[in-house]
């Protein structure tokens, strides 16, 4: 089967869709935040770390895994053990959930995208401006649409002419606007000081709350524990080095999560007059304090206009991911071809999000467990779904088929040299890891802790 499948044409095409997977809008709309939080130089430096090692191996087992098996994670577990196959229901079962909802918060860039380019910045700058729109009925709805139709005609042409060609496009694009939009804000006045408070490291903040704040955001970061790895490792040529590309696709993420704090803290710092504590995470920073952000600056709408497009192109680039993942399931499953599984998908999706994009609005007095229904959804899936399939995944590889399957994996197209690290950590560190993460992300997201 696996010398049928369709599949990446070159290794640089898969990195730069594979990043293009774990850069979204939580290296964006979180990690500049937790950063400044978290004592800036101290949290990045934990950050990088983590990423070096845990990230590392939990990203190059899904990746092997799915090159190993030749197929989406629906079917990868059982093609080396059958009674683990449940693993693979699991783990397919998640972006199930996510993408409609992440649909809807991609309709919500696409209409600051529109506005940032109509130069009506200072109109969306103003308090109300972002509430007011989540809680109508209509218009978010028909943005949530646009996003949705563009991600689906783009997977639609497949992995080579969709996912590989737009990613190709998009990435160093989001990687220039991103490197200058960040030159920009750092040649603001008074702009240094936030770049010394977002870069200089804090003795005080190299403690387990830190460590805990940084292995939960890398975990998200990294689009692991959805499939998106296993299925993405499929279409991976065989000759390709697998160790080299992964490392590349920590890079981008890494980069892009330390850009996206080097664009943003310094800016917020600039209007702010040095209030670190304007600094929000989450919607709250992306769609009402930024927008203030640029209003306040020279050429205001050029600079929101290049910012939105860079976040759409994140988004997006997130978004295809998802929704190949769960065309790779009904097409590796129930051997649907790739049009009629886009299509069943688009309409299923649509379904599925229209619930989370009234709940703002029409259904705003329906709450499950106190959340939202976005945000329950986003709980669900986030803070306890991922964490049980990545803990299930690490014990599945280093007890049930061993971790000689990875490695030989990765030793057939390149020298393992991180090797010793990756048995370590599979083993016995990142086990333990993900039960810390369960932990405490389900405490945050029912507020008993705060982060």
């Amino acid at each position: 089967m696996s010398h049928e499948r369709s599949g990446f044409s070159s290794r640089i095409g898969f990195v730069l869709a594979t990043a293009g997977s774990a850069v979204g809008l939580g290296n964006i709309w979180r990690f500049p935040y937790l950063a400044a939080k978290y004592g800036g130089g101290s949290f990045l430096l934990i950050y990088l770390i983590l990423t070096l090692t845990f990230g590392f191996a939990l990203m190059i087992t899904e990746v092997a895994l799915g090159r190993k098996a030749g197929t989406s994670a629906i079917n990868a577990f059982g093609h080396f053990n059958k009674k683990y196959t449940f693993i693979g229901y699991l783990t397919s079962f998640i972006p199930f959930i996510i993408f409609p909802y992440y649909c809807v918060i991609g309709g919500w860039v696409t209409k600051y995208t529109v506005v940032s380019l109509q130069g009506d910045i200072h109109a969306a700058a103003s308090d109300d401006f972002f509430t007011g729109f989540i809680g109508k009925t209509g218009e978010p709805i028909f943005y949530l649409l646009v996003f949705l139709l563009i991600t689906t005609i783009i997977v639609a042409f497949g992995v080579k002419g969709g996912i590989e060609r737009v990613s190709t496009f998009m990435m160093p694009v989001l990687i220039v606007l991103l490197i200058g939009v960040s030159i920009f804000c750092i040649t603001r006045p008074g702009a240094m000081a936030g770049v010394v408070y977002y870069l200089k490291p804090s003795l005080k903040d190299f403690g387990p709350t830190t460590f805990l704040a940084a292995l939960g955001q890398l975990f998200y970061s990294m689009s692991l524990a959805m499939g998106i790895m296993i299925t993405f490792g499929s279409y991976m040529p065989k000759k390709s080095d697998l160790e080299k590309s992964v490392t590349q696709v920590e890079c981008f993420d890494t980069g892009v999560a330390f850009l996206a704090g080097l664009m943003i803290v310094p800016a917020v710092f600039v209007f702010s007059n040095g209030d670190s504590s304007m600094l929000a995470k989450g919607p709250s920073l992306m769609f009402v304090m930024l927008p203030k952000v640029f209003d306040s600056m020279a050429f205001s709408n050029g600079i929101g206009a290049v910012f939105f497009i860079l976040v759409l192109f994140a988004a997006l680039t997130s978004s295809i991911s998802l929704l190949e993942t769960l065309v790779a399931v009904l097409m590796d499953k129930f051997h649907m071809r790739r049009i009629p599984a886009v299509i069943l998908l688009f309409f299923i999706a649509l379904l599925m999000a229209l619930p989370s994009s009234l709940g703002y609005g029409a259904l705003s007095g329906i709450t499950i467990i106190g959340f939202s229904i976005l945000d329950f959804f986003d709980f669900l899936s986030n803070s306890v779904l991922m964490p049980i399939a990545a803990f299930l995944t690490c014990i599945f590889t280093a007890y049930v088929i061993k971790p000689d399957v990875i490695v030989n994996e990765v030793e057939s197209s390149g020298k393992f040299h991180r090797k010793s690290l990756f048995l370590v950590m599979i083993k016995y560190i990142a086990p333990l890891c993900i039960i810390a993460i369960l932990i405490f992300s389900v405490l945050e997201g029912l507020g008993i802790i705060i982060v």
